[in-house]
């Protein structure tokens, strides 16, 4: 299979596809507080559009995808075109990120579909504070989720944390012993400024240094060795533990020189990076009539355009155009 190589040599195998941008809660550092206008269906790409951009980059070399929102799961007929993308040759990992509000109803039905892996957005373990962080969110509902997943075989399942000073971060150690008795991969994920510009303040950010230096308190951190599908996170193991700590460091550690992914957003625009307003519009010229051949070009454009890295941590008051819910997460 052919490879695809940005211009300073990363392999760019990944592809983030965020199918809408409508979510079922209005979580407080992703969404202003009166929410975010959604985009009209008729701007989204369809799951046709979609599936045609997926067999052409699994042609020029992505193997891995991830659907993202938004949350997915909202999306009518998810689970059938999960099960379409996963009979595209050459894509060898599919995965999804959701809050896990409809997981328990819909796992099963995902599972069979094709998803191997799934990531759950949770970020407090109070039932009142987890109420007032998604403004009107069930954590119940989300912790059903979580355990038919688990029940299902999904491996691994991960949970990711977003620490935020004077809201969530007297939690940390909570979280971290969940990967003591459960397999779960626990990731602690700095907060970034690419959500609600309300909220972001660089105050706010709970280091990774300081995360790991807290739940510490549960015992010695042990290195684990990354396997293909960690990402840029840095493994742990508490002593005994049956799962995994993970941190990501997009403030204060950049993972940019071994990023290899590319994002899809919903409105049809190839995103080379998550922190750079760059970005290729694919809707306009498929429904222009375009072949697959000026698809992959466009690929081509995105790469020779990735930048080598973000400044993020140097101008964390950048004001960036999409939020974390129209870009995918």
């Amino acid at each position: 299979m052919p490879g695809m190589f940005d211009r300073i040599n990363r392999r760019i195998d990944y592809l983030r596809i965020s199918i809408t941008d409508r979510c079922n809660l209005r979580c407080m550092y992703c969404m202003p507080h009166g929410g975010v206008s959604a985009t009209s269906h008729v701007e989204i790409l369809s799951y046709e559009e979609t599936l045609r951009v997926v067999k052409v980059a699994a042609g020029l070399g992505i193997s891995k995808v991830r659907l993202t929102g938004g949350e997915p799961l909202v999306r009518r007929g998810v689970a059938g075109f999960i099960r379409e993308l996963s009979g595209v040759p050459g894509i060898e990992d599919l995965s999804l990120t959701t809050n896990g509000m409809l997981l328990a109803g819909m796992a099963e039905e995902l599972k069979g579909a094709g998803v191997t892996r799934i990531n759950i957005s949770l970020d407090s373990l109070d039932p009142e504070r987890f109420r007032e962080l998604t403004r009107g969110g069930d954590l119940s509902a989300v912790l059903s989720g979580i355990q038919r997943a688990e029940e299902l075989g999904f491996s691994p399942i991960k949970l990711n944390v977003v620490p935020i000073k004077g809201f969530n971060d007297d939690e940390l150690v909570r979280f971290a012993a969940l990967a003591i008795d459960k397999p779960y991969h626990v990731r602690f994920i700095e907060f970034m400024p690419i959500g609600n510009r309300e909220m972001w303040d660089e105050t706010r950010v709970v280091t990774t240094s300081e995360v790991m230096e807290r739940v510490s308190a549960l015992g010695a951190l042990e290195p684990v060795e990354n396997s293909e599908h960690d990402g840029p996170a840095t493994l742990f193991r508490l002593p005994g533990g049956a799962g995994i700590l993970g941190f990501i460091s997009p403030l204060t550690d950049h993972f940019c020189g071994e990023c290899n992914r590319l994002r899809l957003t919903a409105d049809g625009k190839l995103r080379p990076c998550l922190f750079s307003e760059s970005e290729i519009d694919l809707k306009t010229p498929m429904r222009a009539g375009c072949d697959d051949d000026e698809l992959a070009r466009l690929f081509a454009v995105a790469l020779d355009v990735k930048p080598e890295g973000h400044n993020m941590a140097e101008g964390v008051k950048k004001s960036y155009k999409r939020t974390m819910s129209r870009i995918g997460g």
